[in-house]
């Protein structure tokens, strides 16, 4: 597993995410700035875990799709279903 590779990628994501950019929300009374919420993603020596969890080894077919959607300079195609219009 290239670690640096990866970190590199999460970095470029976030970069498209408008990491730390504010966006308006609107509400009843009006609208107000809210930050997007991030999504958390370990890296450990035998494998991730996103969100709060489950652990998922490296092996795993969908831990390995998760990775080769971040290492090709995608989102993971797993957040479809968490951000079904984009994150």
């Amino acid at each position: 597993i290239d670690f640096d590779l990866i970190l590199e990628k999460v970095k470029d994501l976030n970069v498209l995410a408008e990491e730390g950019v504010s966006q308006i929300e609107h509400t009843p009374q009006g609208a107000r700035l809210r930050q997007p919420e991030p999504v958390p993603l370990t890296l450990y020596q035998n494998g991730i875990v996103m969100f709060n969890g489950p652990f998922r080894p490296y092996e795993h077919p969908s831990t390995q799709q998760c990775l080769r959607d971040i290492v090709d300079g995608y989102f993971p195609s797993e957040l479809q279903t968490h951000y079904p219009d984009g994150i």
